[in-house]
């Protein structure tokens, strides 16, 4: 029976759903009140139910809904920190973006972009469930506009093919777009995790010719989590930085339920590792993408994804109380 703490919450005169039993009240990331004001909260968590931007197994558009409902699971103390999110933010669900036409790719990333302006501009740092990759370069549109950031990116794609079929925007191509419209910085952005066979190697090619810091599966096995921190920490170094977390960098093992699985990804414990190795960088934001939970009715790769949200609500929390600090 988990023991009640101590945690002020945001909306007021409500009674506190993190000490209700799990399988009651309406499903919130995390048990965060819903708001719909960005500037009520320090860092709010939004579901993008967009899956548009496929190349092969749609479904992450049902990915912000499950993992919502996976995350009554996670509790508020960090066993292995002892950082508790919640009493060092206001944290609160945002809702979903909504779309006004679904069937236009570019509109819908307009949409998310708008979305994300709203947020930003509110002061709020945004957390993110997806949805497919392509979110995350309107989301980078809202929130470096004004400088670009750094990113870890874990992955085992590094999407950033120029098009395909014809189409400059899908799951593959965000960050090549990112880096031509000057929002994310090449040279302090890290890949992990990268594997698979590809028919053309221009993504691999552009990620390594702009400077991107590429760590093939074959090379994190060989250096080991503590080894790839330290390098990621070096990479992105003290500026802005976003993690975006897409769970094919998963071994499908633990992740069956995404849209292009690779086989020999991270295990569950070396990504929440990982992800715990950057304590202390200046974080801005983040996003967990491509859970499609069609895939995989057992529910665990929502399960997965709601941990690793959990994982990086608990970075960016420290980041937000540490910048108030300053």
């Amino acid at each position: 029976m988990d023991k009640p703490v101590d945690r002020p919450p945001v909306a007021t005169g409500a009674r506190d759903p993190m000490f209700q039993p799990r399988y009651s009240e309406i499903a919130t990331f995390m048990r965060a009140p819903l708001v719909r004001d960005p500037a009520e909260v320090d860092i709010a968590l939004i579901g993008v139910p967009f899956d548009g931007g496929v190349t092969n197994r749609a479904g992450a558009r049902h990915g912000p809904r499950e993992i919502r409902n996976m995350s009554t699971l996670m509790r508020s103390i960090h066993h292995v920190t002892k950082v508790n999110p919640y009493d060092l933010c206001r944290v609160g669900d945002l809702g979903d973006v909504a779309f006004s036409r679904i069937y236009e790719i570019e509109r819908c990333l307009d949409d998310i972009a708008d979305f994300y302006a709203r947020v930003h501009h509110a002061g709020a740092v945004p957390l993110s469930a997806g949805g497919d990759h392509a979110i995350t370069l309107p989301i980078f549109r809202a929130i470096a506009a004004e400088r670009p950031v750094g990113m870890v990116h874990i992955d085992a794609h590094t999407d950033t093919w120029d098009e395909f079929l014809g189409s400059k925007y899908m799951h593959g191509s965000p960050f090549r777009r990112a880096v031509e419209e000057g929002l994310l910085d090449p040279k302090r952005t890290i890949q992990i995790g990268i594997r698979g066979a590809q028919n053309s190697d221009e993504g691999w090619t552009f990620s390594l010719e702009t400077g991107m810091r590429v760590v093939f599966m074959e090379e994190f096995t060989k250096l080991g989590v503590d080894a790839v921190i330290a390098e990621a920490r070096r990479v992105v170094g003290a500026g802005p930085t976003y993690v975006s977390f897409d769970v094919d960098g998963l071994d499908p093992v633990y992740a069956p339920g995404t849209g292009t699985p690779e086989v020999g990804g991270l295990t569950t414990i070396e990504a929440q590792a990982l992800l715990r190795g950057l304590r202390g960088l200046d974080l801005v934001g983040g996003d967990v993408v491509e859970v499609a939970p069609p895939f995989d009715p057992s529910g665990n790769t929502a399960l997965v994804g709601a941990t690793m949200m959990y994982e990086i609500l608990c970075l960016l929390a420290e980041a937000v109380a540490k910048r108030r600090g300053a």
